[in-house]
């Protein structure tokens, strides 16, 4: 009989446990994919298009959807920009120790 795994258990067999560089390496990228899925959403929710978007923040259509698609290589200016110029929000950050 086949053992269910859970996707905590996948994650520590395949990418090893919390604090290996590995797991700690996906554990970034699923955030930056995070962030981007946040950033269409409320995109969307403004019935704004990737380009119109990029106009609003002086950037090209391409990186819009680039962030959007994956979220990584985003800097907290870029972020900011997009957030409050293009999408008339707020950025709160939080930090956990």
């Amino acid at each position: 009989m086949m053992e269910t795994k859970s996707w905590k258990n996948i994650k520590d067999d395949v990418y090893g446990i919390k604090g290996t560089d590995r797991r700690d390496q996906l554990d970034r990228d699923f955030e930056s994919f995070q962030i981007g899925l946040l950033l269409r959403k409320a995109r969307e929710e403004r019935k704004l298009t990737q380009s119109e978007l990029a106009e609003l923040v002086d950037r090209k259509r391409e990186y819009i959807s680039r962030i959007e698609n994956n979220g990584s290589n985003l800097t907290l200016k870029t972020l900011f920009d997009i957030v409050e110029k293009g999408l008339g929000g707020k950025v709160k950050i939080s930090i956990e120790l």
